[in-house]
């Protein structure tokens, strides 16, 4: 077949592109996550977590070679930048004091989650870059304003930057196994005042008569999930704002994905009053912190919830790296390192095209100098 038997196809659901295939597609992938399996999307669909009416409306498309999906995206039409995690609100704003409409623009991203991995699948690199033509020919033929790749892998920005697009850097921080086997381990390769900080914090939280419970995937009942659920939705009220998953949405992840979460629940006196939850990648040992929530303050809590049990499981079930999630510079003090994102964009309107190029430019040099800062305060011991 010739590239002319190509068709593209565009879905306002995950659930008009065959799961089978898309999910294949993903494990062929330089950099699968769970967050990027159709299960996942279609949950975030169904519970009306990610739809039109919440701005966010599903426009996936795909291409295929007869009956053989060769390449597709998570995309979606915004109204707005919220759930995002890559911050272009100044860009919205100079449009606007411009007369120009910046929304709706085109995303491919996973919403809500900031985790770094591949977001356009394709059985090749030759299909990836006739996907990275059709978001830009939608774009165009929609009247777009843009397209933003949030947190893909190298080989999604390697084909954008073939096709002149911009990228932006970030940071995360990031644990990767260095041979500990225990928590013990670990503490013991921090320098003395890291270490001494979390054995002072975990003290506090085991004083206050706190103790954790596990919970791995099907053992999570829906009653655990109740109660994560409106820990959950404290955190978001706690900050004025109300959460991007509904509990229909966890309710999914229970049903279709239960293998995939892991969750902290922590107990003082008989009663639950936290709980965090995790979400694994099994085949390739890795976890990532995602949720966390109290119905009372205990000092230091979140810090044992989110970091230290997680890292004391992490380690002593073999896994080979925890991802604590999107910004936080207070994390490498607990022996998360600091590790670079990328994302890539185009505008469509040339002007405004080349004053976001040069703001990324500078704004790129300043995060290599932070991220180069950032490696002269590492929390390990020197070799």
């Amino acid at each position: 077949m010739s590239d002319a038997d190509i068709s593209l196809r565009l879905a306002d659901t995950p659930a008009a592109i065959d799961a089978a295939a898309w999910n294949a597609l993903l494990e062929a992938s330089s950099q699968p996550t769970p967050f990027m399996r159709h299960e996942y999307l279609q949950a975030l669909h169904d519970s009306g977590s990610a739809v039109a009416d919440a701005g966010w409306q599903p426009f996936f498309p795909s291409l295929w070679q007869g009956d053989e999906l060769i390449a597709a995206c998570p995309a979606y039409l915004k109204t707005h930048s919220w759930g995002e995690y890559v911050f272009d609100w100044a860009w919205a704003d100079a449009y606007q004091r411009h007369g120009l409409s910046y929304y709706p623009k085109l995303l491919v991203a996973v919403p809500f989650t900031p985790v770094p991995g591949s977001r356009l699948l394709a059985r090749d690199d030759h299909a990836r870059a006739q996907l990275v033509q059709a978001l830009r020919w939608l774009a165009q033929e929609h009247e777009l304003s843009s397209i933003h790749v949030l947190f893909g892998d190298a080989a999604d920005h390697a084909a954008l930057n073939d096709a002149g697009w911009m990228e932006r850097s970030g940071v995360q921080f990031h644990w990767q196994s260095g041979g500990h086997t225990s928590f013990v381990d670990f503490l013991a390769a921090l320098t003395r005042d890291k270490r001494k900080k979390i054995q002072q914090e975990q003290r506090r939280v085991r004083d206050a008569g706190v103790h954790f419970e596990v919970r791995l995937g099907p053992q999570i009942s829906a009653a655990d999930w109740d109660f994560f659920h409106r820990c959950y939705e404290l955190t978001y009220a706690a900050h004025g704002s109300t959460p991007y998953l509904s509990r229909g949405f966890f309710a999914g992840m229970a049903q279709t994905m239960a293998e995939h979460w892991l969750m902290f629940v922590a107990y003082r006196g008989g009663e639950r009053i936290a709980c965090s939850l995790v979400a694994l990648d099994p085949a390739r040992r890795q976890a990532f912190g995602r949720y966390w929530g109290a119905v009372e303050h205990v000092p230091c809590l979140h810090f044992d919830a989110c970091y230290y049990q997680p890292l004391t499981w992490c380690m002593a079930n073999g896994y080979e790296r925890f991802e604590g999630g999107a910004q936080g510079e207070h994390k490498m003090a607990r022996g998360l390192l600091p590790v670079t994102t990328h994302s890539s964009h185009w505008l469509a309107h040339p002007e405004f095209r080349a004053a976001v190029g040069d703001f990324l430019a500078r704004e790129g040099r300043a995060m290599d100098a932070y991220v180069n800062e950032l490696a002269e305060h590492q929390p390990f011991k020197a070799a």
